[in-house]
């Protein structure tokens, strides 16, 4: 049977421990941890959150008009099947080890060390402001993101990003199946270490990027002011407009309508001037 909790203002540690079918209308939780620990079947609507670690260990949260204010840090931990429409994290670490994350018009001032060790993420019409976002996420589609913060992605697997705007350096380190389509990313030292990162209509700015990748293919994308790109790669990339710079060796094909310049022998490797 569900219980509707209304214009509470609730505090103390664990304040609806293990709390069953629950729905919250505007309330507030303040100075007291784990107020929601260990909960199932949680909906909640213009709640504000103001302490620490509010929803660990719980499944089938549905949050929406709600507010997790900066004390509200490591805010999702261990949590199954969450989601959240329409609302700020103000609190950094939010997001770690979860399975089943959607976040829907969600801002995120704060961002540090977010979306840690997640699975089965979607995030629609996002922005979000902080270093080491998602990384070793895993099974993840994205559209709309707008992030600012370095070391994006790093050791993230199965991820698609749409139409989305990255200004991050280091992004996709480590990462394993990623897809990337209509986007623009600026980030040094784009995709090291990386393997089956695909770029397909991208503009993309780097010095020293895509190097030291496994397959990377790139499919009309344009890189302005980026240098010394694809040293110790593996390339079939089609590129729109000129590239500053090459460095070699890298294996494949590169074409382009211009390169200014070719650093580095790469005898498995060729760059075609488009004529």
């Amino acid at each position: 049977m569900n219980e509707t909790i209304t214009d509470k203002f609730l505090t103390g540690e664990r304040a609806l421990f293990r709390s069953r079918g629950l729905t919250l209308e505007r309330c507030t939780f303040d100075d007291g941890e784990s107020p929601l620990k260990e909960c199932a079947d949680i909906t909640a609507a213009d709640c504000m959150f103001k302490w620490k670690y509010p929803l660990w260990y719980c499944k089938n949260v549905a949050l929406t008009d709600c507010t997790f204010f900066e004390n509200a840090r490591a805010g999702v931990w261990y949590t199954e099947n969450f989601s959240f429409r329409s609302g700020v994290i103000e609190a950094p670490k939010t997001f770690r080890r979860c399975r089943g994350v959607t976040l829907e018009d969600v801002y995120m001032p704060h961002a540090d060390e977010t979306l840690w060790n997640c699975r089965g993420i979607s995030l629609r019409s996002v922005r979000a402001c902080g270093d080491y976002f998602a990384m070793n996420a895993e099974n993840a589609e994205i559209d709309g993101l707008y992030l600012a913060g370095n070391y994006c992605f790093d050791g993230a697997k199965n991820v698609t990003v749409r139409n989305s705007r990255l200004l991050t350096k280091d992004a996709f380190w480590n990462s394993e199946n990623v897809t990337v389509e209509n986007s623009f990313i600026s980030s040094e030292y784009l995709g090291w270490n990386s393997k089956n990162l695909t770029l397909v209509g991208c503009t993309i700015e780097s010095l020293q990027g895509m190097c030291y990748i496994e397959n990377l293919v790139m499919k009309d994308c344009r890189v302005p002011n980026t240098t010394l790109a694809f040293e110790y790669s593996s390339v079939d990339a089609e590129i729109l407009g000129g590239i500053d710079s090459v460095q070699g060796p890298f294996r494949g094909r590169i074409t382009a309508d211009s390169v200014g310049s070719a650093v580095g022998e790469s005898p498995e490797g060729s760059i075609r001037i488009r004529k």
